[in-house]
């Protein structure tokens, strides 16, 4: 399907991009310059619908729509291929990142009684984890499945004003780290020395796991060992917009995909940060708002989704997304 078209089925199906180019001076001058082989020069960042709730966890599905979680609502979201919003599944339990399993369960991050489990098919619903070492997970985040059924997770950690708020000792909360879900169901924990670690990818060979650090400069990259623990965590990718903040320093750095090239794109508050499989920096597409979370999806997996502050967007791809695996 051809880009303008896509894009006039999205104005007459959703009726908001009149709207949207008022609200965020979204007109034409908002669009991307030229990154060779993933965008060119002047496609327009098309705006779908406002007014979500938490928007993370974006996945692709076969048919060529896309899910996302509304973490605050307790939601998933669905984005048919012409454009069209429609509820999903409701009562997630503030489900946040998403992935699907070999079988086709949907695997979901949930952060209001904070666990790991398959939400849908409602008949194989199920908990897959919910501690580590007798301490519950202060606010897993993120999620990627491998073509085994390997989940690999990241737990930002909960804030002191989240457990004061929700009534928790702190002292029963597990720290911030990266665990992995082998295929039979064993927990572990595989990186404990990321300050908040956030967006998680694996590359398309799956042999490298990607991790967003949003209080870091550098995306961080540890190669997996045939066992499934990692090797030394190194700087993979030096993130713009690494900026003082109230409460520290940080690159917003969150969300993360992979094409089928094996370049990785990370959503972060300079927009969508695009690396070659070295790390060297492409480019950046912005976006009216800081980006949240991205995911290719579409037919032909050539269009990249972005989420975030209440927001949803797509722009066309000259690249495909990989397809090996949903995310």
């Amino acid at each position: 399907m051809k880009s303008g078209f896509r894009y006039k089925v999205l104005s007459v199906a959703l009726g908001l991009v009149g709207v949207a180019s008022a609200a965020y001076g979204l007109d034409a001058a908002q669009q991307t310059p030229a990154i060779p082989g993933v965008v060119a020069a002047g496609t327009p960042i098309e705006f779908i619908k406002e007014g979500f709730k938490g928007t993370e966890g974006p996945v692709g599905l076969n048919d060529g729509s896309l899910l996302f979680t509304e973490t605050q609502d307790k939601r998933i979201t669905r984005i048919s291929a012409d454009g069209s919003v429609s509820t999903f599944l409701e009562n997630t339990n503030g489900s946040n990142g998403l992935g699907f399993a070999p079988n086709g369960d949907l695997i979901a991050v949930q952060v209001a009684d904070t666990r790991v489990g398959v939400i849908h098919p409602p008949e194989r619903a199920r908990t897959l984890a919910e501690s580590y070492e007798g301490k519950r997970f202060g606010r897993p985040n993120d999620l990627v499945v491998d073509k085994r059924g390997t989940v690999y997770f990241t737990d930002s950690g909960a804030s002191a004003a989240q457990l004061a708020q929700s009534n928790i000792d702190p002292a029963s909360v597990a720290k911030p780290a990266v665990y992995r879900i082998s295929p039979s169901g064993v927990l572990s924990r595989i990186a404990a020395d990321i300050e908040r670690p956030n967006g998680i990818q694996l590359s398309p060979d799956e042999k490298v796991l990607y991790v967003a650090n949003t209080w870091g400069e550098h995306v961080l990259a540890y190669d997996i060992k045939p066992d499934g623990s990692l090797g030394p965590r190194r700087n993979f990718a030096k993130l713009a917009g690494f900026t003082k903040t109230e409460t520290g320093y940080s690159s917003g750095a969150d969300g993360l995909a992979v094409d089928a090239e094996g370049r990785l794109y990370v959503a972060s508050t300079a927009g969508i940060q695009v690396f070659d499989k070295k790390g060297e920096a492409l480019g950046i597409i912005s976006l009216p708002k800081s980006p949240q979370n991205i995911a290719f999806a579409g037919a032909d997996k050539k269009t990249l989704y972005a989420v975030g502050r209440g927001s949803a967007w797509w722009v066309a791809t000259l690249t495909q997304g990989y397809v090996g695996r949903a995310k």
